[in-house]
């Protein structure tokens, strides 16, 4: 699934990270060697901390508190009918607020920029028409955030270099 998914989305080799718990599966010599081969970085989590990943954590949360989450799932086949049905909507149709309100699809598939300039015509108009409406002034054109970090490495200068002695 890594190999075929890297090759359909164009992935080169070092351009991805993906998170990996300490389980047994992420820890595998099989699944290491792949992901070496493929170029790929694992993220860990910290020794017995369960929540390093807040990506990952916000996405568990959503699916949890969807109103139509089981909680229990009657078997295997279950869980994999119901989440594809939410992997579907949380992809394609549930908007995300760190992404100016848009889907992950129009972000990676789509002209995110031609929306959010669109809806910015929408919202322009309706402030024009009835100014009152907007508490907080003229609306401002939105803009996906530029980079996202989990943890941002370290700023790269010369003083930060050691010397050697």
């Amino acid at each position: 699934m890594i190999s075929a998914t890297c090759e359909k989305q164009g992935i080169e080799p070092r351009q991805l990270d993906i998170h990996a718990d300490r389980g047994s599966p992420m820890t595998a010599k099989v699944v290491a060697n792949l992901l070496d081969d493929l170029g790929i970085d694992k993220s860990h989590s910290r020794p017995r901390v369960s929540n390093d990943n807040p990506y990952s954590e916000s996405q568990f949360k959503t699916l949890k508190y969807c109103p139509e989450f089981p909680g229990n799932f009657g078997s295997i086949q279950d869980a994999r009918a119901f989440c594809g049905d939410f992997f579907n909507w949380y992809n394609n149709e549930h908007r995300h607020s760190g992404i100016a309100m848009l889907t992950p699809a129009q972000v990676h598939y789509g002209n995110p920029n031609e929306v959010l300039r669109r809806r910015h015509q929408v919202t322009m108009a309706a402030w024009l028409a009835h100014p009152e409406r907007f508490t907080k002034g003229m609306p401002r054109l939105q803009a996906l955030p530029t980079i996202a970090w989990i943890n941002p490495p370290p700023e790269s200068t010369d003083a930060a270099v050691p010397e050697l002695a």
